[in-house]
């Protein structure tokens, strides 16, 4: 991997403002190509893309997840879907039964979907585009599924915006390596002491990107998101999909 490689992961931003600029149509074929490229589960390519350019919908798709305007507004609207519908096909092709709505099955038809999408953002970085995920989607993922027509053993793990960015904002600071990186065995020693110092970073981080509009580090925001409902509806979702059933 090369050093401009490097410091075009780390440079990654979350983009919600672009400009006018259109995506040509070949762009977007060759940044899925990329994606396709991506590893994959046992050959299972188990990853749809739909791009979204009917105005309607992307009005209820940006409502669906919680009025974010970018999906409305952003040059180009992308939704990834785990997809084990075509491998029904082809076992009703050859005859054979499937035995789908295993845990696993999920599994690596999410995972990827998570390859794909990640090989797809650093192909657009690449070449000046930028991106924002919107898993917002999953607010209300059976209207998406409606919206989209979705099939059984289908379902939309997350949305991407996608343009050439309007805006410039500062790379989000990431957890210290120490507390990610581990050698031969779960070692926590010292983490909290180190996510204390993070947190300062991040209070920081938010107090110039809202110009002291909001004060928090990282600890306490992720301690007020994980005493909430975290989209208690998923599960019965996926379970009507075809999905987590064994």
């Amino acid at each position: 991997m090369t050093q401009d490689v490097l410091a075009l992961l780390k440079q990654h931003r979350s983009i919600r403002k672009f400009t006018d600029r259109p995506v040509s149509p070949a762009c977007i074929e060759s940044l899925i190509e990329a994606g396709q490229a991506a590893a994959t589960s046992s050959f299972i390519q188990a990853c749809t893309v739909i791009q979204v350019t009917d105005p309607a919908k992307r009005a209820q798709l940006a409502e669906c997840a919680g009025n974010q305007a970018y999906v409305e507004t952003a040059p180009v609207f992308l939704v990834f879907c785990a997809d084990m519908q075509r491998h029904q096909q082809m076992c009703d092709l050859h005859e054979s039964e499937m035995l789908s709505g295993f845990t696993e099955q999920f599994i690596t038809a999410t995972v990827d979907c998570a390859l794909f999408a990640q090989n797809a953002t650093i192909a657009a970085e690449s070449i000046g585009l930028g991106i924002c995920y919107i898993g917002g989607l999953r607010n209300q993922i059976a209207r998406v599924t409606e919206i989209l027509e979705l099939p059984h053993l289908v379902y939309p793990v997350f949305g991407m915006c996608l343009g050439y960015p309007d805006q410039d904002p500062e790379v989000k600071p990431r957890l210290p390596l120490s507390v990610i990186l581990k050698q031969d065995r779960y070692d926590d020693t010292g983490d909290l002491e180190a996510i204390k110092e993070y947190d300062k970073e991040v209070s920081n981080y938010y107090q110039t990107r809202t110009g002291g509009n909001k004060v928090m580090g990282w600890s306490d925001q992720i301690a007020g998101m994980l005493v909430k409902e975290a989209r208690p509806h998923m599960l019965e979702y996926l379970q009507s999909q075809g999905f987590l059933k064994r």
